[in-house]
């Protein structure tokens, strides 16, 4: 059949009218949407914002190819059940602490940090230089979970107390919020330790539910409002000397992003890491001095008697510990030997120095 010359233009037209609506589809697929759940209150100083601020590095990195959407704890899922809510597929990625997963993996605090264990430089090289990674890889496997390094609160301050302590008699019958290891610790003197989703604890100091509790550093812990409800902040951080965020990927979703974006998922995850630690030692040291010279809190000491118990109780609960299972056993193991392992330049570089500097 032959077409006349107006059949033959209104045949390309209707082609060329065609083509963006069969190209759309295309496009699409090569776009990437991502929900983020995480158990932090929205834009809290610290952890809320780097998880918005991760999801902004993807954005920008993969030049808005990969999007990921931040739910503030509750909005999803509580605050508490990150994990849960991204094993059972509600979320493809969370921002959480794995000090929270104590309950179902007891060797999971150790990610975030252990009592009188690894500061965050070294926590970092275990994670990244030391095996870390691969313990760490191997523990949420069962889960379908893949976990990054995404963010960093620094050392952490010893906590917010209604009263003084000035021995580790003062302990006892003391309701703290304190989860992970450190509960534990505090436990073994004489405390009970409750643990509660961060956006509830400044009420039940404020009701009387808690006598004190830990969460971050000056910089989150000021936007918590805690300096309302308590006047003591005692040091040192001794049940969390690191504070390292974790990012939760769905391991489905993870082998289902091309290879470059799953560089710039793991690279993004990097920079905010380092990134947030530099902005939390940045602000607390700025944070801190407001609390004192405006807001009336007391900066404390913990007493020799109690940091003398706690370090023994702690030797108990690392041991303890260790036992549970072949691979819980394993990354405690691995956790001390790092320390170990960097003890001694520890001693030499940074104390030293410090020493010296004053």
């Amino acid at each position: 059949m032959t077409l006349s010359r107006r059949q033959a233009l209104g045949a390309i037209a209707a082609a060329g009218a065609a083509a963006p609506a069969l190209a759309t589809p295309a496009i699409a697929q090569s776009r990437v949407e991502w929900r983020m759940i995480t158990s932090w209150p929205k834009n809290l100083p610290g952890p809320g914002v780097t998880a918005e601020r991760l999801a902004e590095r993807v954005a920008q990195m993969s030049g808005g190819r990969f999007t990921i959407k931040v739910y503030a704890a509750g909005e999803i899922v509580p605050p508490l059940q990150v994990f849960d809510g991204v094993a059972s597929g509600a979320a493809q990625m969370g921002h959480t602490a794995s000090l929270f997963w104590a309950g179902k993996m007891p060797a999971a605090p150790l990610f975030t940090a252990g009592p009188f264990g690894l500061t965050p430089l070294e926590h970092i090289t275990w994670i990244d230089h030391g095996g870390g990674q691969a313990l760490w890889d191997e523990l949420y496997a069962p889960a379908g979970i893949k976990p990054f390094m995404a963010g960093n609160t620094g050392f952490q301050m010893g906590g917010w107390f209604k009263r003084e302590i000035n021995s580790v008699a003062d302990i006892a019958g003391l309701k703290m919020r304190i989860p992970g290891l450190g509960g534990l610790v505090m436990q073994k003197l004489g405390a009970v330790p409750v643990t509660i989703a961060p956006g509830e604890i400044l009420m039940a100091l404020q009701s009387g539910v808690l006598d004190a509790t830990e969460f971050l550093g000056p910089f989150s812990d000021i936007a918590m409002g805690f300096q309302r409800a308590a006047k003591f902040y005692y040091h040192p951080g001794w049940h969390e000397p690191n504070g390292t965020g974790e990012a939760l990927v769905s391991i489905e979703a993870w082998n289902s992003l091309p290879a470059e974006l799953q560089a710039v998922l793991k690279h993004a995850c990097a920079a905010e890491n380092i990134f947030a630690l530099g902005e939390s030692e940045w602000m607390n040291a700025e944070t801190l001095t407001r609390l004192k010279r405006e807001d009336g809190v007391q900066l404390r000491a913990f007493p020799d008697d109690f940091m003398q118990a706690a370090r023994e109780a702690a030797t108990e609960v690392m041991a303890e510990l260790g036992e549970t299972s072949d691979l819980t056993r394993r990354i405690v193991e691995s956790y001390m030997d790092a320390a170990q392992h960097q003890a001694e330049w520890s001693a030499v570089s940074v104390r030293s120095f410090l020493a010296v500097r004053e």
